[in-house]
């Protein structure tokens, strides 16, 4: 099982975070999860595991950093203007590692744009009055849409690239539905919200640990 089993770690703090709202947990699920492939990658199956993980070991911490202002933003605009910001960098990781091993689906991106500029555009802005707030969700949302392209178009051998497909997924499944509580003040999903991160973490993370189980789970031709 090799480094598999250590997922059991990140996957009981979430359980423990979805009950307690505890905030070590909830930011123990990403730091986990980032911990687990640092020594992956330091072991002697280094080059299995690939220099290019290490976007992802940096999206894993950047999204724990960015869970800790979200968490302690209690009405400050500012808080959550850096937690966004956080969390953006972590999806330049998670973009980082997808184009190493990929290229843009352009047809995805289309769609993605299609479906979230409007919404930001028509649906967010009247929302949203503060101006450099806006900015950032509006640029989060495009960031958003081009790393999920990048992940479609990931050059890994099944089931690593379908997890960390689903798992880039699941994170702007949760991002969306936290727009529609924060500004639309829809929360009837909002039960779905730490669930759907939470597994987003745990199914990267699993994707690229399949890297380990030999050449083939490493990258295929397009």
């Amino acid at each position: 099982m090799g480094y598999f089993r250590y997922l059991l770690v990140p996957a009981v703090l979430g359980v423990i975070a979805l009950f307690t709202d505890w905030l070590p947990a909830k930011m123990g699920v990403p730091l986990a999860c980032a911990l687990i492939l640092l020594l992956a990658w330091r072991s002697d199956e280094s080059v299995a595991l690939g220099r290019d993980s290490l976007w992802v070991v940096a999206a894993l911490v950047f999204s724990a950093a960015g869970d800790y202002f979200l968490s302690n933003m209690a009405g400050q605009a500012v808080f959550f203007v850096i937690g966004i910001g956080l969390y953006l960098l972590a999806h330049l990781g998670y973009l980082g590692f997808a184009w190493a091993n990929g290229r843009l689906n352009r047809k995805v991106f289309a769609i993605a744009l299609l479906l979230y500029l409007p919404y930001g555009l028509f649906l967010l802005r009247p929302a949203i009055a503060d101006a450099l707030l806006f900015c950032a969700v509006l640029a989060y949302l495009l960031i958003s849409c081009l790393v999920f392209a990048v992940a479609c178009g990931l050059r890994m051998a099944q089931p690593g690239k379908g997890l960390y497909q689903l798992g880039i997924g699941l994170i702007v499944l949760s991002d969306s539905i936290i727009s529609f509580s924060e500004f639309l003040h829809f929360q009837s999903l909002d039960g779905l919200i730490l669930p759907t991160y939470y597994l987003a973490h745990l199914c990267i993370t699993t994707a690229l640990l399949l890297r380990l189980q030999g050449p083939g789970n490493r990258r295929v031709a397009a």
